[in-house]
């Protein structure tokens, strides 16, 4: 089943985004370079389009023919109302406060209607106000390094094959369920977008995808983390993003620099202007992604407690950052 609703997804998205292509050119719609740019040559910008359209009509199904219409249903709304705002941001450039307004709003009202009054992160060490606070602010902040990590050819289709199809195997080993084919249609839909997106791209995602993917990638990680109670899941399987963001985010704020603006100071940056092709690093990020995969079914095959699997995940992480960022030794920043 699993495999059906990613080859049904991928093929959708690959159609759709070709179409999606051809009309963004006519209407002009390009990602222009700039000095925080990271291609050379104008791209036509909003493939998320094609994306969202499959991600959301996808989630509807499912949630049709599941018992969690109303989870599902839910978000997959929600995360089309966002790809819509993101779309118009895309092209008209809405303001910084707006578009962190329409992301919490967004969290919030999925925190509150939908997560169950046990279902909590840290199991009880804090009350049940501050854990889902903690949960929605942590989702926020997902949203947001979801669009922030989106600057290179292929990075945001492997991480997203990679985190939603990763996703959707481990629940399909640990007794199955709606999430194991929600992460199968996420993950189906940014297959077919990578290969018009694979280095040197056609075409870029857009924050019409990034901002709604990040969403709805959210949600998966949040409903196994506070429900299911696999927090290692959540933790380990974007690891490279929450890892790149974050140090970034803080050296940033720690230097003084607004950290609302555009920069190129994220690993996969720094890797790219040392002279690494967006294809090496999109691969070399996959890499990663395949050992924390593992982790994580390490840890669901009881192989490795999850504290463990998360102290070698965060290590790998961080040695793969400073790899990264480091190259080549005491090169170009």
């Amino acid at each position: 089943m699993l495999t059906l609703i990613t080859a049904l997804s991928g093929l959708a998205a690959w159609a759709g985004t070709r179409l999606v292509l051809a009309w963004l050119v006519s209407r002009d719609v390009m990602d222009r370079p700039n000095e925080r740019s990271s291609h050379t040559r104008p791209v036509p910008r909003g493939g998320g389009l094609a994306v969202m359209a499959v991600a959301v009509a996808g989630w509807l199904v499912l949630a049709t023919v599941s018992d969690a219409l109303l989870p599902v249903g839910l978000i997959a709304l929600l995360g089309g109302l966002l790809a819509l705002m993101s779309f118009i941001d895309d092209v008209r450039s809405l303001g910084a406060g707006l578009r962190l307004g329409a992301h919490a709003l967004a969290v919030t009202i999925a925190v509150v209607l939908l997560l169950p009054s046990d279902a909590l992160l840290l199991r009880g060490l804090l009350p049940l106000w501050a854990d889902h606070l903690l949960v929605a602010l942590s989702w926020i902040w997902f949203v947001n390094l979801y669009n922030f990590m989106d600057g290179i050819d292929g990075i945001t289709g492997v991480e997203t094959i990679a985190v939603a199809g990763g996703l959707a195997g481990l629940v399909l080993a640990l007794g199955g369920g709606t999430d194991a084919q929600l992460g199968a249609a996420l993950a189906g839909a940014m297959a077919g977008f990578l290969v018009l997106n694979w280095h040197p791209a056609r075409i870029f995602l857009g924050d019409v995808g990034s901002v709604p993917l990040g969403y709805m990638v959210g949600f998966l990680l949040v409903w196994q983390a506070c429900v299911e109670g696999r927090w290692w899941l959540a933790l380990i399987l974007p690891l490279f993003y929450w890892g790149d963001a974050t140090t970034t985010l803080v050296a940033r704020a720690l230097r003084g620099q607004k950290i609302w603006h555009a920069h190129r100071t994220h690993a996969y940056q720094i890797a790219v202007q040392a002279g690494r092709s967006h294809a090496w690093v999109s691969a070399f990020i996959a890499g990663l992604n395949v050992w924390l995969i593992l982790l994580c079914l390490a840890i669901a095959t009881d192989v490795l407690a999850p504290w463990a699997g998360a102290v070698l995940g965060l290590v790998s992480t961080g040695l793969c950052l400073c790899y990264l960022r480091g190259w080549p030794a005491g090169g170009r920043r």
